[in-house]
């Protein structure tokens, strides 16, 4: 049985894929061996712990506390400062979240939320500590 050790492991660039090489192991030179991968298309899949309908309605309250124009796409992932919401903005919107869910956030709570889906999971979370 070989031994490798005191070789080193290092990753070589991906090769084109075909179904003999989609990993490898092979020796580079006497001493040290390199484990050959193929890139694997990444998927960027986005969870939100919130429900859709409060996203939404955060979504809508956020265009219009900002006065944002139909074009501007406000989702989940939106950042209220990459929307141009300053300070004042940012406690605007979260007065506005207070009226439209009837709840009440803390001022610690409001200077945690920098997006759409924090405003809306802390929402979710409130309601449902109000049952």
């Amino acid at each position: 049985m070989a031994s490798i050790a005191g070789s080193a492991l290092s990753f070589a660039r991906p090769v084109k894929a075909t179904s003999a090489n989609l990993l490898s192991f092979s020796p580079a030179r006497k001493g040290n061996a390199f484990l050959r991968m193929q890139p694997v298309p990444m998927r960027l899949a986005v969870s939100c712990a919130a429900q859709k309908d409060t996203v939404d309605k955060v979504c809508e309250i956020v265009r219009k506390q900002l006065a944002l124009s139909d074009g501007t796409e406000v989702s989940g992932a939106s950042k209220f400062a990459e929307l141009g919401a300053d300070s004042l903005d940012t406690v605007e919107i979260v007065m506005g979240l207070e009226e439209e869910f009837g709840i009440s956030v803390e001022e610690s709570s409001a200077q945690t939320i920098a997006t759409v889906e924090d405003a809306a999971e802390l929402i979710d979370k409130l309601v449902n500590e109000a049952k």
